[in-house]
């Protein structure tokens, strides 16, 4: 797929931000534990290298969300907002990511910035 313009980028961009800032406020209300989520997304890899991150706060958290059925609520709550972009994806599961702010302390200090990037 050719790389995709600037406008086009942009556009993607705000959409995605506004529609996955919704799904974040309300899994903040439903699952014990998540703080919030963050999305990459390379241009030239459009859909393919698109990741989504829900972060929780501790590790027990993230994984009694999985355990029980938050991961299918993120799940859902991706794909309605990756849909109200304008997002289409063959397999949703395929593009999301769990972490926690105490596993990202712990082995990056922090660094949200380079843990994404090694993920």
């Amino acid at each position: 797929m050719k790389a995709m313009s600037k406008r086009d980028l942009a556009r993607l961009e705000r959409e995605l931000v506004a529609c996955l800032t919704e799904a974040c406020e309300t899994a903040k209300g439903e699952i014990v534990g998540f703080t919030w989520l963050t999305h990459q997304l390379d241009p030239d890899d459009y859909p393919a290298s698109l990741r989504i991150t829900w972060v929780f706060e501790r590790e027990a958290d993230k994984a009694a969300a999985l355990a029980g059925k938050g991961k299918a609520r993120m799940l859902a709550l991706t794909a309605q907002a990756l849909d109200a972009a304008g997002v289409k994806l063959d397999h949703v599961a395929w593009h999301v990511r769990f972490d926690s702010e105490e596993a990202c302390n712990r082995n990056h200090a922090g660094d949200w910035n380079r843990r994404l990037q090694q993920r």
